[in-house]
């Protein structure tokens, strides 16, 4: 059935994946949940990295200003503490804007998002096999109708389009990070390094996909094929949790020059696997959903030092 065509559209370009069930993990397996946020006086770093993906090249110098950013990604109890103030309503649970979609009959167009449903091998490596467009599915139905947020609390918020992303951040009194500033804090004072911590590791530091993608998470970092409660895996240098893996987040940077362009997303999520997309690292940029939002995409959000805003909708 065609829905969300802009939306499809943009996966099939896409390199990340995800599961199809979100299970409830206990809490107690993790630390105390991180809270607040971390302070950064900016400065100069190397952004980018040459001879992985080209879009994330050359790699060049560039001055961020002092900054503060979330020390974990949005909750889903924090989300629904902003829902149950506001009222406020995602993307993914309002139907979509027939504009966007010219032919398509109007019975089509539904609320929904985009849920990983898996698949037995890569195929011919088109996302859109083991993607699928799931009507229901929302933040606080991650997989569909019939689930919901029981045990999830600690959890990122997923399924958040940009939009929303942005709704929740100015109900704070923040904003979303520039790609400048996500990857300056996601780089943690290790300039040019490829990895969050350095160099590669024999066994992983953060929530990704081990094994061979999409047929099998084999889970040696605790978590098959699934998001991991906020704050589990080993802070970075500069006190920040899951800014590799876990869940793909926003920030208010664009994905080419044009005024119009897909928003970025950054950081990889716990669908990245080495054999595909390798995508949990502080470099790599993806353009993200133009209209609602998939189950391994959030947010965190920052407050800089000035005024001036740069999340726009």
């Amino acid at each position: 059935m065609i829905r969300r065509l802009a939306l499809l559209t943009l996966v099939m370009a896409l390199a990340a994946c995800g599961s199809k069930k979100q299970a409830a993990v206990p809490e107690s397996v993790c630390p105390p949940q991180p809270t607040g946020e971390v302070a950064l006086a900016g400065g100069t770093f190397t952004m980018g990295a040459g001879g992985m993906h080209g879009d994330e090249g050359p790699p060049r110098k560039v001055t961020v200003a002092p900054f503060a950013i979330d020390r974990t990604e949005v909750t889903n109890d924090e989300f629904a503490a902003f829902v149950k103030a506001t009222g406020y309503v995602t993307l993914a649970e309002r139907d979509p804007d027939p504009a966007l979609y010219p032919g398509v009959p109007k019975s089509m167009l539904k609320p929904s998002s985009l849920v990983f449903v898996g698949a037995e091998g890569l195929g011919d490596g088109n996302p859109a096999n083991w993607w699928r467009i799931v009507d229901g599915a929302s933040w606080k139905h991650p997989t569909g109708p019939g689930s919901d947020l029981k045990g999830l609390g600690r959890h990122p918020v997923v399924h958040v389009a940009y939009d929303d992303a942005l709704a929740y951040a100015r109900w704070k009194g923040r904003d979303l990070p520039t790609e400048e500033e996500w990857e300056f804090a996601a780089r943690a004072g290790l300039d040019g390094a490829p990895y969050e911590w350095g160099e590669a590791s024999k066994t992983p530091k953060a929530n990704y996909w081990q094994g061979v993608f999409p047929a099998v998470d084999t889970g040696e970092d605790g978590y098959k094929a699934r998001a991991a409660p906020v704050g589990c895996f080993p802070a970075s240098a500069y006190g920040l949790f899951d800014l590799s893996g876990n869940v793909w987040e926003w920030t208010s940077g664009r994905y080419g020059p044009a005024p119009d362009a897909p928003r970025l997303i950054k950081g990889g999520s716990y669908l990245c696997a080495d054999n595909f997309c390798l995508r949990y690292r502080p470099a790599a940029r993806q353009p993200g959903p133009p209209d609602t939002g998939q189950s391994h995409l959030g947010f965190r959000t920052v407050k800089r030092a000035t005024t001036g805003e740069k999340g726009t909708p």
